[in-house]
């Protein structure tokens, strides 16, 4: 069974988010910028910002769709839908993500907070459940099924032959002596699946200006993790034919007897059901450096450590799940009560650069590398990962006049995920994203950014072997995300 980690709703890394505000949807290249909504991404610049107070309040809407395409060569049983390709459509919603960005600045002296949804995806609902939930139980009943019905055939074999006049013990003997067999032709389960993933992310520093023109950032994140996931298999039933034959026995006056014929179970003892919290919280040390080249070129670079979590669960299961959970192969094993579950946050190297050729124009570019690799998931996963995250970042900015500046940019992903990583809830796909938006000038103290991005996927295909033949997973995703926010100074 194949419960795990929501996987990113937003721009970033394995369990990272780069998107932190609506700044960022309007332009991805954040890490070059001497501003106050710049300050994630770019914290040693807001040593550069004007003396006094500075506050940002920040919402997005993100709305995706991550659907996958299973085909199996059991799903054809199914008595809802016959076709060997099941669609199985995740609907992920978060209407409101917030976040703020606040800084005092004082000389060469800058202090700064900032609050935001750093890592997760925000939560997503199968209501048909998963292509692995589907093909396990096919492949299960299609198994046990009718070795469950020929152990039962002899024995109704044995009250027909009584009841048609053959005395015991030539009954018992006769059914004893045949041969049975069945065949699943149908079955019918209602399954669904919903997770929730948040790392809400709370970090204060400081920066100085080492020089007029060179500043330095040293802060920490706090991340407190907060998840869940809820799912069930329930309703299951099952189809069957069979068929039998006894033969004659001349000493008993027997001349043999056949016969076939289809029924019916209902399967509660395969219910499964599963609600697990999941919470832990861990500590990202941060450093950052800007160089303030001249008026026309600004150069920033970041660095993340590698934030180390451990989840706990505070999970309820039925009997059948507990079962699952205790075989520590079971993926299910990951969500025993009281388990703890290693999830870190990986380690991020952020490099940026802005070049202004006139006053009125910005040209930004910015890198990323999330150090995936290095980061520790429950049994090891990260050995399934070929190589790191990398990010490529391209934007620009332009002032139609004092009151408004028009933005847009281009960022693609790519990710070193190999087949064995991936699963129903927990992939990613490489992407690339196209974002633009406005920022309002409405007073000298007041400004408005507006944004919306959307994103691209690379859809990928899985096939994984099993014993009733190939699995063949389709992965596909959809995304938009819609931002305002509001930029004060005092």
């Amino acid at each position: 069974m194949a419960f795990a980690t929501v996987s990113n709703a937003f721009a970033g890394g394995l369990l990272t988010n780069t998107n932190q505000n609506a700044a960022f949807v309007r332009n991805f290249a954040q890490e070059g910028k001497i501003d106050l909504t710049s300050i994630y991404a770019n914290p040693a610049g807001g040593a550069f910002l004007e003396n006094g107070w500075h506050l940002s309040l920040n919402n997005q809407s993100a709305f995706q769709r991550r659907n996958i395409e299973t085909t199996f060569p059991l799903f054809q049983l199914n008595e809802e839908n016959h076709d060997k390709t099941h669609l199985f459509e995740g609907k992920a919603t978060a209407p409101a993500i917030p976040s703020f960005t606040v800084s005092y600045n004082r000389d060469k002296w800058s202090l700064s907070a900032h609050f935001a949804i750093s890592g997760g995806g925000g939560k997503c609902e199968f209501d048909r459940g998963l292509g692995s939930f589907e093909a396990l139980y096919s492949g299960r009943l299609f198994g046990e099924v009718p070795l469950a019905v020929n152990a039962k055939l002899p024995g109704q074999v044995k009250a027909g032959l009584i009841s048609a006049g053959v005395p015991e013990p030539y009954a018992t003997g006769l059914a004893g002596t045949g041969t049975y067999s069945s065949r699943l032709t149908g079955y019918d389960l209602d399954a669904y699946m919903r997770g929730r993933s948040y790392y809400f992310g709370l970090q204060i520093g400081g920066t100085y200006k080492i020089l007029d023109n060179l500043s330095a950032f040293v802060g920490i994140r706090g991340l407190y993790a907060s998840c869940n996931y809820n799912g069930y298999v329930q309703d299951i039933s099952a189809s069957y034919s069979y068929q039998y034959n006894v033969p004659a026995n001349p000493a008993a006056g027997f001349p043999g007897t056949s016969g076939s014929g289809n029924g019916r179970e209902s399967l509660s003892d395969y219910s499964l059901s599963l609600n697990c919290d999941q919470t832990g919280f861990g500590v990202t040390p941060i450093i950052g450096l800007d160089w303030k080249i001249n008026n026309h070129w600004n150069m920033s670079a970041k660095y993340e450590f590698c934030t180390k979590i451990n989840l706990k669960n505070k999970s309820e299961m039925n009997h059948f799940a507990q079962a699952q959970a205790a075989d520590p192969t079971s993926p299910l094993s990951q969500f025993k009560d009281g388990e703890k579950v290693r999830e870190d946050v990986p380690a991020l190297l952020a490099l940026g650069i802005e070049y202004s050729p006139i006053e009125k124009l910005r040209l930004d570019a910015a890198y990323h590398q999330f150090f995936d690799k290095d980061s520790k998931k429950y049994g090891g996963k990260q050995k399934l990962i070929d190589h790191n995250t990398h990010e490529f970042i391209l934007g620009a900015e332009y002032d139609l006049s004092k009151v408004v500046t028009i933005s847009g940019s281009w960022e693609i992903t790519r990710y070193g995920l190999n087949d064995a990583y991936m699963n129903d809830l927990s992939f990613n796909l490489s992407n690339y994203m196209f974002g633009g938006g406005v920022r309002v000038h409405a007073t000298k103290k007041l400004s408005i950014d507006l944004g919306y991005m959307c994103t691209f996927y690379n859809s990928r295909d899985v096939t994984t072997m099993t014993a009733a033949g190939p699995k063949v997973d389709h992965y596909d995703r959809k995304n938009h995300t819609f931002g305002i926010g509001f930029n004060i100074d005092f």
